[in-house]
């Protein structure tokens, strides 16, 4: 699933230590004989217990197998130390998430970790910086981390979010429907191949159809990742002028509303309750109803690779090869946590995003391992060879593009997000859609300066 769903040998378990003592004057007394006096020796010294452990929540939006892993390695860092209890608190969605810190924010009643960035928050001062937090720990060794992923954390210079994983759409296709039709799927090298060969595979009876050759996930993000592949941006060099209605744009858009509303070779599934339509979408190609769809490297843990198998975006003829984005799903410290809850909630981030854990996380979920050296560890290396999927997004990660940072809030993203439900829904072309966005979203840039 995508940002994006609602995707690497250093240890990294950071030292962190909670005891206090107080040291106390072992005076031994002797008496006229010139023994010890037992009793004075024993009571003498005086420490306290140790502190108790620091209890902190760490909100999360993941359902299914993902909310599972989530928590075996919430569970696994509990016992591995003493020192902090994580209590993970499961929303429905990242979407839900922001939501209830938003709320949270409001009341001073934070969590200490939340699976949420927001850039905006951060320079408002609702995040805390990482960097002094970092520093108090010697192995956190910050130049293994991939480094796309790292940066995206960043905020004015500072580090105000660590990557947990990383994500980017890769597509999946049903072996049978390929090997039915003589498609190759290392042959598939641009979008024009892959709308042929979706053609090939639709099945069709008195204009209905009834298999589709592919099955596009609803919202903007696949159809920006095509833009991307085709030289296409969201602002302009400078930052002043919004460009959605290029040519790169409404040329990409209007081919997805064609392929969806007119050849019929392609459909989308919208609506529904959090995560619904995503499913809709993968059960379609479980169950032999579509050829394959674009979906995210963390549905991997969701799919069977005996019937599917997955490859790379693919690009455009004459352009070169896809770029579709390659995010970092982030963690970020609540400002107004304690300083206790802080570095307790470092020391939980560190350990999730230590080697061996960002490798499990991979192998189990099928999202991308953000620190480089968990390529290396042995688990994820005996598991990629008889599990070939797994390095798709890595692949395809090499050459992605870095997510956009709005710098309106939101408003231009929601602006995309209203575009592209006018032309996958209701069939509106892609010009007309983009130029109305483009107002949109210029105004609220505009406003800025």
């Amino acid at each position: 699933m995508n940002v994006l769903k609602k995707v690497s040998a250093v240890s990294l378990v950071a030292s962190f230590t909670l005891l206090t003592a107080c040291g106390g004057n072992t005076a031994n007394t002797t008496n006229t004989a010139g023994k010890t006096n037992a009793a004075a020796e024993t009571t003498a010294p005086a420490s306290s217990a140790p502190s108790a452990p620091v209890t902190i929540e760490f909100w999360y939006g993941l359902g299914g197998k993902l909310g599972e892993n989530m928590d075996k390695l919430i569970q696994k860092f509990n016992a591995s130390q003493k020192d902090v209890i994580v209590k993970g608190i499961v929303q429905s969605d990242y979407t839900e998430t922001e939501q209830k810190l938003q709320a949270a924010i409001a009341t001073g009643q934070v969590p200490a970790a939340v699976l949420s960035s927001n850039v905006d928050w951060a320079r408002k001062g609702y995040f805390a910086p990482m960097d002094d937090l970092i520093a108090q720990l010697p192995d956190f060794n910050k130049e293994d981390f991939v480094q796309t992923f790292l940066t995206q954390g960043q905020v004015d210079g500072k580090q105000f979010f660590l990557p947990m994983y990383g994500t980017t759409q890769v597509m999946y296709y049903r072996k049978d429907a390929f090997e039915k039709n003589g498609i190759e799927a290392d042959k598939l090298k641009t979008w024009e191949d892959l709308a042929a060969a979706a053609e090939k595979m639709s099945v069709k009876d008195g204009g209905k159809t009834s298999f589709y050759g592919w099955e596009p996930m609803w919202g903007y993000e696949n159809m920006y990742d095509a833009v991307l592949s085709k030289g296409g941006s969201v602002l302009s060099a400078d930052g002043k002028t919004v460009t959605i209605d290029s040519p790169e744009w409404v040329q990409t858009w209007d081919l997805f509303r064609k392929w969806i509303h007119e050849d019929k070779i392609m459909r989308i599934h919208s609506g529904g309750q959090g995560w619904e339509y995503w499913y809709k979408t993968i059960d379609d190609v479980m169950k032999g109803q579509a050829a394959g769809y674009t979906g995210s490297s963390g549905d991997q843990g969701d799919l069977d690779f005996g019937v599917v198998a997955a490859m790379e975006q693919p690009g455009w003829a004459g352009v070169g090869e896809g770029k579709p984005v390659a995010q970092a799903l982030m963690a970020g410290i609540p400002s107004k946590a304690s300083d206790d809850q802080k570095q307790a909630a470092m020391k939980w981030l560190a350990y999730f995003t230590n080697s061996e854990n960002t490798a499990f996380w991979s192998i189990q979920t099928g999202y991308i391992s953000v620190r480089q050296s968990a390529l290396q560890d042995p688990e994820f290396v005996k598991f990629s060879e008889s599990n070939p999927q797994i390095k798709i997004p890595l692949m395809q990660a090499a050459h992605g593009s870095a997510p956009f940072q709005d710098p309106t809030g939101g408003k231009i993203t929601d602006a995309l997000k209203i575009a592209a439900d006018k032309v996958e829904i209701q069939n509106i072309p892609a010009a007309q859609a983009l130029q109305e966005a483009k107002k949109t979203a210029q105004a609220a840039l505009d406003k800025l300066k």
